[in-house]
């Protein structure tokens, strides 16, 4: 029997019953329906107690090809709410794995499709990770240059969808302010 945790605010609803084939159903398309079902989905596991997994499902949703001007978008906009919370939220002695290392080789080995893009979310998330839980250490093995939130807004906005920067930046302000403890 899995932890039962409480609703994210930040993600839809999920059914009482989901499984990874909610995903798979999509095939290899990854549009607004994809981004909700990621979404969908990674709240169901969240609820579960399934933090690692959760999350593995936000960066699907990041993963989306999106315009930005998508229905969609406006009740469920990019995660980068919902990382934050989760980060704050997950208990003690649930398995989340080391995030901050997660996003550090993600960003650093991302591919095409939309590489820029998906590079700089996955960076910001790195930041968020930094700010929600800094016990996260980094992967000492992968050498790296950490980018700096500057870079961050300014790679966001070139290549994110209109808004994204400004998601990202409540994110951010919100675990820089210290709201939403862990």
């Amino acid at each position: 029997m899995t932890s039962r945790l409480p609703p994210c605010p930040h993600l839809p609803a999920p059914p009482a019953q989901m499984d990874a084939g909610a995903l798979t159903a999509h095939g290899r398309t990854r549009d607004a329906a994809f981004h909700l079902t990621a979404l969908t989905y990674g709240h169901y596991l969240w609820q579960r107690g399934q933090v690692a997994r959760a999350i593995l499902c936000l960066d699907r949703s990041f993963g989306t090809n999106l315009r930005g001007d998508e229905p969609v978008l406006r009740d469920w906009p990019l995660p980068y709410a919902a990382l934050a919370w989760m980060l704050r939220h997950a208990p003690v002695g649930v398995f989340i794995g080391n995030p901050r290392v997660h996003y550090q080789h993600l960003a650093d080995r991302m591919n095409e499709p939309r590489r820029e893009q998906r590079r700089w979310r996955a960076w910001a998330c790195w930041a968020l990770t930094r700010l929600a839980r800094p016990e996260f250490s980094a992967d000492p093995r992968h050498k790296v240059v950490e980018p700096e939130l500057e870079l961050l807004t300014e790679k966001l906005s070139r290549h994110g969808l209109p808004g994204e920067t400004s998601l990202w930046q409540a994110a951010t302000a919100g675990l820089e302010a210290g709201s939403d403890k862990h």
